[in-house]
């Protein structure tokens, strides 16, 4: 038998999967809308200059991960590779401009052309959430007491926070000074990406993975005291707003982010379950120039990578215990089928999850069927059962049996199946 694979780094999610993908975004609406967010779609693809302009040019994102095509029209389009920037292309369209806050989530499928490995596919899903309008220590505070709870409610509550500072706008100039002088020393022991971001982005290079270079910046010389008094005092504000919501944290100097837009806050939650690809979401404040606009709008939030949430409670063999069928339905003639098609349709009225047959196949084969799709009960009418107007429901954990009129069936096997769950 042929097999047709999707393209690498693409995923096809059958139900046993798609449970558990629920079971996160229904946690994610439960907890944000609690925080007062409500849920945003935007396109997955946008034009081109939204990333380039909002993200930055010099961004190994933009430089090398985006999947950009030209339309019949010749306007460059791109496959969105994170959230943030759509949504704050649909948020220009707001009073956010005039410093009206807006809170918004939103999740779905990004694109970026990486190599694929576990945990990190071309096309991945994101849960996100964006605060926008406004600047303040304490929404930066907020907003990751919602992502803590948001991984307590799916059963991650071990992630660790690591927090950073990337200060503001001005205070980079000095700070990127001293640490170019610091890596141009080095510069020939390091990597070849490491040798590019010197010129391009030298705050890239804090970021680096490789054991050699690791090496190297961990002797790289403390930055933040470059910082002004007042970006200082803003990171100590959000430290300060973190110990008293008793949400536990450890600063990280050399997080920095992927992404130029990011000020003050930047932070990541890693989970020792994914061995080397630990983070499982990261986020942080902002500054996003929206179209047609020539000041920055304020914004602060993060992004959970689906696949990897789904890795880290896979390691941790948490399920969703999804609801299987609660009733298996086996007729053993056309006319108890029909019967059964009927009985199926009040039973799904009545909020219950239903299985059956309705091929001509025999009863073994039919309760492997019943077996196979983990009801709790199995509902079999025969020729004979049909005549005396009964039915026998069979409870598939113990194998115990009982025979029930038709005129009872309804209520018997909704009080049951009402205790079993």
């Amino acid at each position: 038998m042929a097999t047709y694979a999707p393209p690498p780094g693409t995923a096809d999610i059958f139900e046993d999967e798609a449970s558990e993908w629920r079971f996160l975004e229904s946690a994610a609406r439960e907890v944000f809308s609690r925080y007062g967010y409500g849920e945003l779609r935007t396109p997955v693809f946008e034009y081109t200059e939204l990333f380039q302009r909002g993200l930055g040019g010099e961004t190994e994102v933009v430089q090398k991960e985006m999947y950009t095509f030209a339309d019949r029209g010749g306007r460059s389009l791109t496959l969105r590779p994170e959230g943030t920037a759509g949504v704050m292309r649909a948020l220009s369209n707001t009073d956010v401009l005039n410093g009206v806050e807006q809170r918004v989530y939103y999740m779905g499928p990004m694109f970026r052309g990486e190599r694929p490995a576990a945990g990190r596919r071309r096309q991945f899903h994101q849960i996100g959430v964006e605060n926008v309008g406004r600047c303040a220590p304490l929404l930066d505070a907020e907003c990751l007491a919602m992502l803590r709870a948001f991984l307590n409610r799916i059963g991650l509550a071990d992630a660790e926070l690591v927090i950073n500072t990337r200060g503001v706008r001005e205070d980079r100039p000095a700070a990127e000074k001293v640490l170019r002088e610091y890596f141009s020393k080095h510069i020939g022991e390091m990597c070849d990406d490491c040798r590019t971001r010197l010129e391009r982005n030298i705050w890239r290079i804090l970021d680096c993975k490789q054991e050699a270079c690791g090496k190297i910046i961990a002797g790289a010389p403390e930055y933040l005291e470059y910082f002004s008094p007042e970006s200082r005092e803003y990171f100590s504000s959000v430290r300060r707003a973190l110990d008293t919501l008793g949400v536990a944290y450890r600063v990280e100097p050399r997080l920095v982010r992927g992404l130029d837009y990011y000020v003050h806050t930047v932070f990541e939650l890693t989970h020792p379950a994914l061995g080397a690809q630990t983070a499982i979401a990261g986020g942080g404040r902002y500054e996003l120039f929206l179209p047609g606009q020539n000041r920055p709008v304020p914004g602060v939030g993060f992004a959970a990578g689906v696949e990897r949430l789904l890795l880290a409670r896979q390691a941790l063999e948490k399920t969703n215990n999804a609801e299987n069928a609660a009733v298996y339905l086996v007729g053993l003639t056309p006319e108890t089928r029909i019967a059964n098609l009927a009985l199926a349709n009040r039973l799904r009225e009545s909020g219950l999850k239903v299985a059956l047959e309705l091929e001509d196949r025999s009863f073994k084969a039919q309760l492997r069927g019943a077996n196979k799709s983990g009801a709790r009960f199995a509902v079999i009418r025969g020729g004979d059962e049909a005549a005396r107007g009964v039915a026998v429901v069979k409870n598939m954990s113990d194998g115990s049996q009982i025979e029930i009129s038709d005129g009872q069936l309804f209520e018997h096997i909704r009080r049951e199946t009402a205790q079993t769950r």
